[in-house]
């Protein structure tokens, strides 16, 4: 009983924290929470938006975009037509997707023989801690995949589970791929467990179920890009072959270790201990994890959003580790203490979670990592929220930052042309707004945000039959 009791008082609290964070940041940590996810939704739902080059060269699926251009329609469908509505319903649906990873965790444990308190412990440091906090709302394919990552595993990793679990743990691992081409691993990581365990007939029946995921995959691709597993065959191109990420950072294999000491040091520190303490009880599931952390570690561009999928088991490992240590224990006291201490750490990492910078997550490390990692371009965001209410606007320019920085027409949510710094002049007749600094500002300013203001230069706009809804 105290094990589901501290589990509802995690996951309640877990999902107050992000439910916080979905409502009150603008900001950015990288365009493609925008470009990759809400924009090609918002084009699916509103029929205009930026496109960027991965959808132009078909480097993505249409899987991300689709679920959330779903969660986007059920919005409008209800009357949430204004982006500030939509916007906020969608970050609260990933938020709530991590509350789901966090009880996914807890359920894992579970299947590992974990205690109900112990499971719960270790369900707290994703529920609670920081860095899960600070990548919840965010529209990523990193966090629309973990939970039928952790939810899969947690059906068809066991031994001892049965043939239904096996074969919806796989289905859910195929959604998961879907959803995110690296979690492939999890696939070959399954079917290796299972061979090791001589599970033969599992092992061939979850083969045959991810089969049937990967048509699919190549089926989506052939009726969005033109051919099969297009999105696949050049997103790897792109990325192995000519390892194109590298035009964005490198950094050496310590990379994911050191950023998530900075993050939340504590929780690290503590989750790393009873991840070892598990691998007797849990091998194949430590094996998995381990086998998707080296080799993210191992490719030479790193974000740590990259790792979001993993997190919920190594936290599931944690709760086993800690039932592990307190197995021979037989005061319940002691166990409540320890349950209590390690979700404590969680949860003082959660209350700091507003403090982290840049360089906590890994991120701008070389240009600003003291700057806060929340709410950035957040000013400029709200500012295309207020130039969306406005009935005026034929045409806009950010003369502040690169549109890749900012929330694009999923924010302004008008179809004019939006043009980035580089674009035409004022004087070109173009545009009627501007999001500019004060001491640019022409004309009327209408609205401002921090150091960044709306102003309008004039009524009506010459058309622009040249512009392009590419992401420039």
């Amino acid at each position: 009983m105290p094990g589901r009791v501290l589990l509802a008082l995690v996951l309640l609290a877990g999902a107050a924290f992000r439910i916080h964070w979905a409502l009150n940041d603008e900001g950015l940590y990288w365009p493609d929470e925008v470009y990759q996810s809400l924009e090609p939704a918002h084009r699916l739902v509103f029929g205009y938006g930026l496109v960027a080059w991965e959808f132009v060269e078909g480097a993505r699926n249409w899987a991300l975009p689709g679920l959330v251009a779903g969660v986007l329609g059920l919005a409008r469908l209800l009357g949430g037509t204004a982006p500030a509505v939509y916007l906020d319903v969608i970050k609260c649906f990933f938020a709530l997707l991590g509350v789901g990873c966090a009880w996914g965790s807890w359920r894992l444990a579970r299947a590992y023989g974990a205690s109900e308190l112990a499971a719960a412990a270790g369900a707290a440091l994703f529920a609670l801690a920081a860095v899960p906090i600070y990548f919840a709302p965010r529209a990523l394919s990193e966090n629309a995949s973990a939970l039928p990552v952790v939810l899969g595993l947690a059906l068809a990793l066991p031994r001892g589970g049965s043939r239904r679990a096996v074969l919806g743990g796989a289905c859910l691992l195929g959604l998961a791929v879907l959803l995110r081409l690296q979690n492939g691993i999890f696939c070959v990581g399954l079917l290796a467990v299972l061979l090791a365990q001589r599970r033969w007939r599992a092992a061939g029946e979850a083969l045959a179920v991810l089969a049937g995921w990967a048509f699919l995959y190549g089926l989506l691709d052939r009726l969005t890009w033109g051919g099969w597993f297009h999105s696949a065959r050049v997103y790897l191109e792109f990325n192995v072959l000519k390892d194109g990420a590298s035009a964005w950072g490198t950094a050496p294999f310590s990379y994911y270790g050191r950023v998530l000491f900075q993050g939340m040091a504590a929780v690290t520190f503590v989750t790393g201990v009873l991840v070892l303490l598990a691998a007797r009880r849990a091998p194949g599931l430590l094996a998995v994890s381990a086998l998707f952390f080296a080799l993210h570690a191992l490719q030479p561009h790193k974000e740590l959003r990259f790792l979001v999928p993993v997190l919920p088991l190594f936290t599931a490992l944690a709760g086993v580790g800690l039932d592990s240590l307190l197995v021979g224990w037989s005061t319940r006291g002691v166990r409540i203490v320890a349950a209590l201490a390690v979700t404590a750490v969680a949860a003082l990492s959660g209350l700091r979670a507003g403090r982290l910078t840049f360089g906590d997550v890994g991120q701008y490390e070389d240009s600003r990592p003291q700057a806060s990692a929340w709410d950035d371009a957040g000013d400029i965001n709200r500012l295309l929220l207020a130039a969306s209410r406005r009935d005026d606007v034929c045409g806009l320019k950010v003369e502040v930052v690169h549109l890749a920085w900012t929330g694009g027409y999923s924010y302004l949510h008008q179809p004019v042309p939006l043009y980035p710094p580089n674009g035409p002049p004022r004087g070109s007749g173009l545009f009627s707004h501007v999001i500019t600094f004060p001491a640019y500002a022409p004309g009327e300013v209408l609205a401002e945000s921090g150091p960044v203001v709306l102003a309008r230069l004039r009524d009506g706009c010459v058309p622009d039959p040249g512009y392009t809804w590419r992401l420039p």
